[in-house]
This record gives structure tokens, sequence and C-alpha cells, in this order.
């Protein structure tokens, strides 16, 4: 029985995968950011490597709000601000434009690709983003914004200067001040000392009498050896 049920699904795999359509898919571009009110144009493109006729139709997938949950939902093509389309090339191409941009527009848009009933098949799909850009309170030329930033350099280059001129010129005054101070000083050392205090040694030996007595010592002796021989 195990060996009956193996095989049934074994013959329903092999079935489902020879149904596929054969088709060789191209890259997609992964992700489009557009502003809203603009227009977006999506494309799929494959090889067709079959014979049959292949259908697409278009999906989008979203995410709902504050849920983990993805919403599947066909592109309602009927709209006026919806057009599809085809470019044939060495690959053919399905083109989706949205026009007049809006944020519900947001999601991933991918095609599905049937022939006849056959299990379809899903394009890579293309993430489409929608974003309403800042608006801008001042609109300023390149010269205006050049000479801004010319003028910010001269500013800063003011901000630092100046203060490193000033305090080059108080602590001149400041040195100013104390060379005057250590004069003073000095000065005040020789307050209250008369002429003669600054005289030197040589001044008081030459202001010094000049009388000196001499005693003559060998005189009464000379005289006593001369009387005596």
């Amino acid at each position: 029985m195990v060996l009956v049920t193996i095989f049934l699904l074994c013959s329903i795999v092999s079935v489902a995968e020879g149904r596929h359509i054969k088709v060789t898919l191209d890259a997609d571009q992964p992700f489009m950011k557009m502003e809203v009110s603009g227009t977006a144009i999506l494309k799929c493109c494959y090889n067709n490597n079959g014979n049959d006729t292949v259908n697409y139709s278009w999906i989008i997938t979203t995410v709902i709000a504050n849920h983990a949950a993805h919403n599947h939902q066909l592109v309602n093509v009927s709209e006026e601000r919806v057009e599809e389309g085809e470019e044939k090339g060495r690959s053919l191409c399905r083109v989706l434009v949205l026009k007049k941009l809006r944020f519900s527009d947001a999601g991933l848009y991918r095609c599905v690709l049937n022939s006849h009933g056959i299990t379809g098949v899903f394009s890579h799909g293309t993430f489409l983003q929608v974003y309403k850009p800042i608006e801008k309170i001042l609109y300023l030329s390149e010269n205006v914004k050049n000479n801004i930033l010319t003028a910010q350099g001269i500013l800063l280059l003011l901000c630092v200067l100046l203060p490193g001129a000033n305090l080059l010129r108080k602590s001149k005054k400041i040195y100013a001040l104390e060379k005057k101070k250590a004069m003073r000083k000095e000065e005040n050392i020789y307050e209250g000392l008369k002429i003669e205090d600054f005289s030197s040694p040589y001044d008081q030996i030459q202001r010094a009498p000049a009388e000196v007595t001499y005693e003559d010592v060998c005189m009464s002796e000379c005289e006593a050896h001369l009387e005596n021989p």
C-alpha cells in the first residue's frame, strides 16, 4: 500500500512538471523608486521556448499594515491611469504603465505567465516604492551656494584670527606691565641711601688722611753700636 501511494505521488509530480509552460525568464529590475504623481514603467521579459500561446496577467503583492500577512491581487488594468503594452526584441517584454502614482501603488509587481490552463510561471518581479519629495523652502542657484560657502569660510577664518590677535595683544601688554613693575622694584632698593653709601672702598682709601707718623727704631741701637767699637 505504501509503495502504491509513493508511485502515485511521483506520477502526479511528473505530470505537473511536464505541464509547466516552457519559457525562459529574463532578469527584472529588482527595485524602482518613483515620485508620487509620477509615471512608472514596469517590464516582464521572457523567451517562449514552446509553440503554445502564452497569456499573462499582472499581480501586485503588498504587506498588510500591522500584520505579517501579504495581500495578493490582480492589477486592475481597466483604470484610465493603467496601460499595457509589449516590446519585441531578443525577448518579448510585457509592459505595464502606471500613471499618476499613489502611495497605494507601492508593492511587488510580477507577471504570471500561463497557457491554456497550464500551471503559471511567476516572474521575479519589481518592487515599486512611491515617495513624496521634500519641498524646498529656498531655491538657490549654484553661484549663490558657492558665494555662501565662501562667506562662511571667511567668517570662520576671522573667528579664529581675531581672538588670537586679541590674546597676543593682551599678552604683550601684560609683559610690558610686569617689566615696569620689575624696574620700579629695582629703583625702590636704592631709595633712602646717601651718596657716600654708593662709594667704593677705593674711594674711601683715597679720602683717608695723608699724615702718617713713622718711628725710627734703628736710630738708638745704631748709635749704641757706634759708641762701643
